[in-house]
């Protein structure tokens, strides 16, 4: 897909935030259209009740689409998947110790995204002890390696369904049986990989979602929590999400949301084998012998992979300079998590994998969906692998 700015330039950063898909701008449309535009959902009178109807259907969609049993009132609407995984992680915890003043530990994959690793420190100065799980080589939190870290003690467990820099897809439902075997609480943060994969939900007791990965809008994003699980909330000041998260919900946000879940679940069948497709004959392309780029994991997109994420390094460079460079020549990619591209130091990700700090220092990652032109991916190959020989010439 191209979008003209001052000039064409090849957008391949879906994994950092994903064009507003024509479901999704139909949707808002539509709303702002309606009698229910501004309304406020928690008004008493016909166009607050008629608002509030809207995003209950709104709730009923997001509950069909991730499946796994649960159910329009376990959704909470929340501004995104920061906002999401927060809560969380600070909700679950404090809801499991109340109910168990011993559960005083929170387990986390070290792989896990900034919006729940950044929240380790809260976590610490609210008297919870923190423990980070490795994953392997592969790039996956085995069972046998969080069973290691499992304990009386531990409230909570959160593994992401599919890493947001590499791709790789975690075993869920092996995750949570053996958190819930330990009598723990399992959140996944399933961000990237909800509308892209089935999602493996079936035993965790929450999972975070954002909607503008799916190329609905900014902003927008929901927790699902099962009823019979404790969440302390985290905000307060009106009672709304059933006194789970307070302040206004974004009707016309929320509409949107859903319109693009809808469309993105509804397509998995077909949308991913197509664009997995993509991903592995560009993984071919660049990591060919002789370019100087090799895979983070491996050059194969299968059921253990998500489909449009390809994540490869550089050893030798930096990754920012490689972003610059693509970016002068009309692509946009980022280096490893857009959320921390402001950092100069190696992916957290990689670093946990084994994988050195020279070598993770010049990671990219390329992410796209079924809207992205085959032919786009071959002169953006093209001009990667001429990019790393020339600026390795230049080193030299």
């Amino acid at each position: 897909m191209r979008s003209v700015t001052a000039r064409t330039t090849v957008y391949l950063d879906y994994a950092a935030s994903a064009p507003e898909r024509r479901e999704s701008l139909a949707a808002e449309r539509a709303y702002e259209e309606s009698p229910i535009a501004g309304a406020n959902p928690n008004s008493l009178h016909t166009p607050g009740r008629e608002a509030a109807r809207a995003l209950d259907g709104a709730r009923r969609d997001i509950a069909r689409c991730v499946g796994g049993g649960f159910r329009p009132s376990d959704v909470i609407f929340t501004s995104g998947g920061t906002e999401s995984n927060n809560l969380a992680l600070l909700g679950l915890s404090r809801g499991a110790h109340q109910r168990d003043r011993k559960r005083t530990r929170v387990v986390l994959s070290a792989i896990e995204h900034d919006s729940e690793l950044d929240v380790t420190g809260v976590l610490r100065d609210r008297g919870f002890e923190v423990t980070l799980v490795k994953p392997g080589r592969d790039g996956v939190v085995s069972r046998a390696a969080l069973e290691d870290a499992l304990g009386p003690d531990c409230a909570l467990v959160s593994v992401m369904s599919a890493n947001n820099e590499t791709g790789v897809v975690q075993p869920v439902s092996e995750l949570a049986a053996a958190a819930h075997a330990a009598g723990a609480l399992f959140h996944t943060d399933a961000v990237q990989a909800f509308g892209r994969i089935p999602l493996d939900i079936s035993q965790a007791d929450a999972v975070s979602l954002a909607a503008h990965k799916l190329g609905g809008p900014v902003g927008v994003g929901a927790l699902l929590v099962r009823g019979r699980v404790p969440l302390a909330p985290q905000s307060f000041g009106g009672g709304q999400e059933s006194g789970r998260r307070a302040g206004t919900q974004d009707v016309r946000g929320t509409l949107a949301f859903a319109a693009v879940a809808r469309a993105c679940c509804g397509s998995i069948e077909t949308v991913r084998p197509q664009v997995a497709d993509l991903a592995e004959k560009l993984y071919q392309r660049i990591c060919a012998e002789g370019t100087g780029i090799v895979p983070t994991t491996t050059t194969t997109v299968d059921e253990q992979r998500l489909p449009g994420m390809v994540s490869v390094m550089v050893p030798g460079l930096d990754s920012q300079s490689l972003v610059l460079g693509l970016d002068e020549r009309g692509y946009a990619v980022s280096a490893g998590s857009a959320c921390s591209s402001g950092s100069l130091d190696a992916s957290h990700v990689l670093t946990s994998m084994g994988i050195g700090r020279d070598q993770a220092l010049g990671s990219l990652r390329i992410s796209f969906d079924e809207r992205v032109a085959e032919e786009d991916l071959e002169t953006f190959a093209a001009e990667l692998i001429s990019l790393v020989k020339q600026t390795k010439a230049r080193h030299q």
